[in-house]
């Protein structure tokens, strides 16, 4: 191929930019709210149906359980068959799923619905991960991750008012609380992305017919000289690689953190004396917009600079200093929510650039199944961050233990991502 400009390199780079993002990003706000959105749920769900706080940290986190069991499997057919189709069948499926959440009536029922709705969306974020990976080479996937990722915030920005506004003005229509029809309103628009996914997405670069031939011929260099250093492992080689396992493990710790945060964030404004659910869904937007600036400067920096682990480990220092804050401020409205904004952005900060580590050394099959089998690691917080939560909330009649032992999460977090050799990921 001859020599190409950099000017040219960087107009095709934001042409794909351009065509892929803003509907994965779409995807991801929508994905990422159906599964946090019980925790606005919960502020009439609980009184409706008579569950406890450990009935509903059970529930919010069984979803992880199911996207535990069918995470791996999941990874490996999409790799097969193709993004497009089976990113599809996830987003239609789980809308279903999560639009039916509206008829739970009791404990068991919840429980087997979030079950269920673990399982239809596993494979959505991992399978994006590899997704990008078919794309974009290493020194440019933190920037593009965290534009993905930034999903999770701004359904927080999105998100809280909208469930908060749901569940406010439409309580009593047609005789469903307000709960319901945000689960059926908040649903349904997957089942419809789902449709624009089979239509628009193409699964790999060559089949990319709105490339020109020069374009699509740089992005298969650049794919390829990216992959050269690699090894296209074996799936059992990478299940059973200690590396993959230690990503798992730095993966799982800031997990603790966000989805504490995800799932109790309406809980802990409430308690600062807040009781309006569309004024909580309000103030719950203000962490997730502050999060979404820092995301992308540091995601920025992290991919000039070419350094990984630093600008992996400081935001989840940040964070757990948020949340510790976040205590110690509680009684201060003003003080409290800036503490959580802190927390919030640091948090979220981690979770993109923690992502160019195990892609920084994983490539093929290998990759399918090692990302996937972090992810569903390091997601089984989901279970166990709400679950010890509310039990600690529930026994002490706080979530402020729950916040110690977050924070701790991703100090640990941060010391593991700094024992990662620098020349394994710094690419």
């Amino acid at each position: 191929m001859k020599e190409i400009s950099p000017s040219f390199e960087a107009a095709t780079y934001r042409k794909l930019t351009w065509r892929l993002m803003p509907l994965l990003l779409i995807c991801y706000i929508v994905a990422y709210l159906d599964r946090v959105n019980v925790g606005f749920a919960k502020l009439q769900m609980l009184s409706d149906l008579g569950f406890s706080e450990i009935v509903f940290g059970a529930g919010a986190g069984i979803f992880f359980i199911g996207y535990f069991l069918f995470e791996v499997p999941s990874n490996i057919i999409l790799h097969r068959v193709g993004a497009r189709v089976w990113i599809a069948r996830i987003m239609i499926s789980w809308g279903l799923l999560s639009a039916a959440m509206m008829f739970v009536t009791s404990a068991p029922l919840f429980y087997l619905m979030r079950f269920l709705l673990g399982a239809a969306e596993a494979g959505f974020f991992p399978g994006i991960i590899l997704y990008l990976t078919y794309w974009y080479p290493a020194h440019r996937r933190g920037r593009i991750t965290s534009i993905f990722m930034t999903g999770i915030a701004l359904a927080g920005v999105i998100g809280g008012p909208l469930s908060g506004f749901i569940m406010s003005k439409m309580a009593g229509v047609n005789g469903w609380a307000g709960w319901q029809w945000m689960f059926l309103l908040e649903g349904l628009p997957s089942v419809l992305l789902g449709l624009v996914v089979i239509a628009i997405l193409d699964d790999r670069i060559a089949d990319a017919k709105w490339l020109t031939e020069e374009e699509r011929a740089l992005l298969t260099a650049n794919i390829a000289s990216d992959s050269a250093h690699k090894e296209d492992a074996s799936v059992f080689t990478v299940l059973t690689s200690a590396r993959v396992w230690l990503m798992a493990l730095i993966y799982f710790c800031y997990a603790m953190g966000l989805y504490g945060v995800s799932f109790w964030l309406p809980t802990i404004i409430k308690a600062m004396g807040i009781a309006d659910p569309l004024e909580i869904g309000l103030m719950s937007a203000i962490p997730y917009g502050a999060a979404v600036i820092v995301m992308l400067f540091v995601s920025r920096s992290a991919d000039q600079l070419r350094e990984r682990r630093w600008h992996v480990a400081i935001p989840g220092l940040l964070g757990a200093a948020g949340l510790l804050l976040s205590v110690l401020w509680s009684h201060d409205t003003l003080w409290a929510m800036a503490a959580l904004t802190l927390a919030t952005a640091g948090i979220l900060t981690t979770l993109p650039l923690f992502w160019s580590l195990p892609t920084a050394f994983l490539t093929g099959t290998g990759a399918a199944a090692g990302i996937a089998m972090i992810n569903s690691l390091g997601n089984l917080a989901g279970f166990s961050s709400p679950f010890a939560v509310g039990w600690l909330k529930q026994a002490t009649g706080s979530t402020d233990t729950g916040m110690y032992m977050m924070a701790g999460s991703l100090v640990l977090g941060a010391l593991l991502t700094l024992s990662v050799p620098a020349r394994l990921v710094n690419k």
